[in-house]
C-alpha cells in the first residue's frame, strides 16, 4: 500500500467503516449546506439592514454580491489549496474562517464593516466548498456508495437556496437580522469539531499556489458582473459601464494568458479539453444563471406583489427543497442504468419548462394558481441536472486535481449566478423602465391633487401600478432565465457524449486515495 495512503478508521485495509463514513458524509454535507444557504439566507434581511446601516438602494445589493463575487471567484484557489496542503486541515480552516466571518458580520454597525464580513464570509465558503466535495472522492468508493454520496451533496448544494430563505425568514421574523449571520457560528464550531474526529486528511500534493490566477479571475468577474449592474442602472453608453466592461476583457485574458503559462495553475486548462467535462461545466453555467434569478425575482414577487410576511415567503419556498431532494434521489438509483445523459438533457428541459410558464405571472397570479406549479418543475429539473454533473465533473481526474476540478464545478455555480443575476437585473429594469411610462401616465390620468403631490416628491406610483410596473420587469426576466436553461439543454444534447455502459469506466479511473494498493 501506498505510505501516503489515507488513514483508514478500520486499520489497514485502506476502508472506511460504513458508520464513519454516515457520520463523514453529515459533516462534509452540513458544511456544504452552512456555505450554500448563505448565498440568500440574508436576502430576506435585506431592508432591515438598509434601515439599520443606512444603507442605499444601490449598495445594498452588494451586501449580497460581496459573499458570490468572492466566493465564486476564490474557488479554484481554494480546491487547489487542499490538494497542496491537505484536504481536511484546509477544510476545518475555512469552517472556521466562514464562522469568524459571520460573527464579525453580526456585529458590524456600518456598510464597510458589513460588506467586509460578507467578502470574508465568501473566502472562507470558497476554502471550504471545493474541499468538501473531494473529500467525498477520498472517502466513499466507487459506485453505489459514491453516487449516494454525491446524491446528499448535490441535493444539499440545490436546495441549500430555499432553506436559506425560509430561516432568513424565521430569524428576521422572529428574532433580528444579525441572526442570519450569528447562527452559522455555533455551525460552524460545531463541524469543525465533528471534522478532527470523523476525517482523514488526504494525500499532500506537492504544489504552489497561483496567487496570481486567483486575483486576475476574481477581479475580472467582479468588472464584469459591476459592468451589468452598472448598466441597468446608468444604461449602456455610460463610460464606467463601457470601462468595467473593457477592464472585465483584460484581466480575464490575462487569466487565461497566466494559466496557460502557470506551471501548477488554480484552473488547469487541459481539463476543458475532455468534451463532457467541458460540457458539464457550460451546463453548470447555465443552470445557475437560472436558478439565482428564479429565487431572487420570485422572493420580490411573494412579498411586494401577493404581501407575504418573511417567514411566509420562506414557507413558500419549502416545496422546492422537497422536490430538488426527490429529483435528486431519483436520479441517484437510476443513473447506473440510463447514464448521465438522459438527467441532464430531461433536467434542463423541466427547468426550462418552469421558468416558461413563470413568464405568465403578472399581477392577478396567485401563489397556488400560478407560483407552485412551475416553481415545483423548476426545482424538479434542478435535481435531475445536480446528481449527473457532479459525476461528470470528476470523472477520469486524478485524485491529485480533484479538488481543482471539484473548484472549478462550484465556480460555474457561484460565478454563473452572479453573471445571470446580473444580466437578469439589467433586463428588469430596462422592461421596468418601458412599462413605467405607460403605467406612470395612466396613474397620472386619474390621480387625485394628493397623489400628484406624492409622485412628485417620491417619484413612486402606488399600488397596483407599482405592481405592474415590478411584474412586468420580472417576467421579462423570466423569458431570458428560460433561454439559459435551454441553452444548458443544448449543450447536454450536443457535447455530451457517454452511454450508460461508460459509467463504471467514468467512476473506475477515479479511486480514493484511501482504496489504493
Amino acid at each position: 500500500m501506498d505510505p501516503n495512503a489515507t488513514p483508514s478508521s478500520s486499520g489497514t485495509d485502506g476502508k472506511v467503516r460504513g458508520s464513519g463514513n454516515g457520520l463523514a458524509l453529515f459533516v462534509i454535507a452540513s458544511c456544504q449546506l452552512m456555505v450554500v444557504l448563505d448565498i440568500t439566507i440574508v436576502n430576506i434581511a435585506l431592508p432591515h439592514i438598509q434601515t439599520a446601516l443606512g444603507f442605499s438602494t444601490e449598495s445594498l445589493s452588494w451586501v449580497v454580491n460581496a459573499y458570490t463575487l468572492a466566493f465564486g471567484g476564490l474557488l479554484l484557489l481554494g480546491g487547489r489549496t487542499g490538494d497542496i496542503l491537505g484536504r481536511k486541515r484546509v477544510f476545518i480552516f475555512g469552517v472556521l474562517l466562514f464562522g469568524l466571518a459571520s460573527f464579525l458580520g453580526g456585529l458590524a454597525q456600518n456598510e464597510g464593516q458589513l460588506m467586509a464580513a460578507r467578502a470574508l464570509q465568501g473566502v472562507g465558503g470558497a476554502i471550504a466548498s471545493p474541499t468538501s466535495l473531494a473529500l467525498i472522492t477520498t472517502t466513499f468508493r466507487e459506485g453505489p456508495a459514491r453516487n449516494r454520496a454525491f446524491g446528499v451533496f448535490a441535493g444539499v448544494s440545490a436546495a441549500g437556496g430555499a432553506i436559506g430563505l425560509l430561516a432568513g425568514g424565521i430569524l428576521v421574523e422572529w428574532l433580528d437580522w444579525r441572526w442570519v449571520l450569528f447562527v452559522n457560528v455555533p455551525i460552524a464550531v460545531l463541524i469543525a469539531v465533528l471534522a478532527t474526529k470523523v476525517l482523514h486528511e488526504s494525500e499532500r500534493h506537492p504544489g504552489h499556489f497561483d496567487f496570481a490566477g486567483a486575483l486576475l479571475s476574481t477581479l475580472g468577474m467582479v468588472a464584469l458582473v459591476y459592468g451589468f449592474i452598472r448598466a441597468s442602472q446608468e444604461g449602456w453608453r455610460d463610460p464606467v459601464t463601457l470601462g468595467s466592461f473593457g477592464a472585465a476583457v483584460v484581466l480575464l485574458t490575462l487569466f487565461i494568458l497566466n494559466e496557460r503559462r502557470s506551471p501548477q495553475p488554480i484552473t488547469p486548462l487541459h481539463m476543458f479539453a475532455d468534451r463532457n467535462r467541458a460540457g458539464t461545466y457550460g451546463i453548470m453555467l447555465m443552470l445557475a444563471c437560472a436558478i439565482f434569478g428564479m429565487f431572487f425575482f420570485l422572493t420580490l414577487f411573494v412579498q411586494i406583489v401577493l404581501g407575504f410576511s418573511p417567514v411566509q415567503a420562506g414557507l413558500a419556498f419549502l416545496p422546492v427543497s422537497v422536490m430538488v431532494a426527490l429529483g435528486a434521489g431519483l436520479t441517484s438509483q437510476l443513473l447506473p442504468k440510463f447514464g448521465p445523459k438522459p438527467f441532464m438533457v430531461g433536467g434542463a428541459l423541466s427547468s426550462a419548462a418552469g421558468l416558461g410558464w413563470l413568464t405568465q405571472t403578472d399581477v392577478h397570479s396567485t401563489y397556488l394558481g400560478s407560483i407552485l406549479g412551475p416553481m415545483l418543475l423548476f426545482a424538479l429539473g434542478m435535481g435531475l441536472q445536480f446528481v449527473s454533473l457532479t459525476l461528470m465533473a470528476l470523472s477520469n481526474v486524478p485524485d491529485r486535481e480533484s479538488g481543482a476540478a471539484s473548484g472549478l464545478l462550484n465556480t460555474m455555480q457561484q460565478v454563473g449566478g452572479s453573471l445571470g443575476l446580473s444580466i437578469l437585473v439589467t433586463v428588469f429594469g430596462t422592461a421596468s423602465r418601458n412599462e413605467a411610462k405607460d403605467q406612470v401616465a395612466g396613474f397620472l390620468s386619474t390621480a387625485t391633487p394628493a397623489q400628484r403631490a406624492a409622485f412628485q416628491q417620491t417619484g413612486q406610483v402606488p399600488k397596483p401600478w407599482s405592481d405592474q410596473i415590478l411584474t412586468s420587469g420580472i417576467s421579462a426576466a423570466f423569458v431570458v432565465a428560460a433561454m439559459f436553461t435551454l441553452v444548458g439543454a443544448a449543450i447536454a444534447l450536443f457535447a455530451i457524449q457517454v452511454r450508460p455502459s461508460d459509467l463504471e469506466r467514468l467512476q473506475g479511473n477515479h479511486t480514493p486515495a484511501a482504496d489504493r494498493t
